[in-house]
């Protein structure tokens, strides 16, 4: 949208995500991008498990020293399913971070609320159907897309998602809170549209004899 003197402002919900957006280190310029095979060999020496390459904020995490740990992008070559990133503008755009820590809350650890965020729709993105599939991904390469050292154990996602739904009514309340700001959006700019589409699923033609 525009202000007065026609410069043009974030929409809300992208200027909610640049709040959270300091949280997020940029990747240092001039190092070198390490290649899969390296990293694989890093990740299989960790001192504290696969891919857990990021051991002191690990060991600050456990102690209640860190409220979470910073996301750090690094330079790395032939990520699998690196492309996947390619949707993290729109994403965040959307608001995927906006308002995030106005209704959900969790206690200090070493995931932040932002990569757990990202990291369930980075596997919506993906299709991976569930989390128990994520056991057969290489932990330190995910890491790499959430911006951290690995993913979050199985284990773990399931107790942070229970967080979640422990906090009743509040993913309406985010969700509300986000279609006013793109309805409201959409008012400043009618050239974007508001548009509802529902899909029922069926993605092969119906065969029976009702289907006329």
């Amino acid at each position: 949208m525009e202000n007065l003197e026609g410069v043009t402002e974030p929409a809300p919900c992208l200027t909610a995500t640049l709040e959270v957006m300091p949280a997020i280190k940029r990747c240092a310029g001039g190092l070198p991008a390490t290649t899969l095979s390296q990293r694989s060999v890093l990740d299989l020496e960790a001192p504290m498990g696969c891919g857990a390459t990021r051991s002191l904020e690990r060991v600050w995490a456990s102690c209640g020293l860190l409220a979470s740990a910073a996301l750090d992008f690094v330079a790395a070559d032939d990520v699998p399913q690196g492309g996947v990133l390619l949707a993290l503008p729109a994403l965040l755009t959307e608001g995927l971070l906006s308002h995030t820590h106005e209704f959900y809350q969790l206690p200090p650890g070493f995931y932040p609320l932002e990569s757990l965020f990202l990291y369930l729709a980075l596997l919506a993105l993906v299709r991976c159907p569930s989390l128990e599939q994520t056991r057969y991904q290489t932990p330190g390469e995910w890491g790499k897309l959430l911006g951290l050292d690995r993913l979050p154990e199985v284990k773990t996602m399931r107790e942070k998602i229970d967080l979640f739904c422990a906090q009743p009514g509040r993913a309406g309340q985010w969700q509300s809170r986000l279609a006013k700001e793109w309805m409201a959006a959409s008012e400043v700019a009618p050239e974007a549209g508001l548009g509802l589409f529902y899909v029922d699923g069926h993605v092969r033609v119906y065969h029976s004899r009702g289907r006329s």
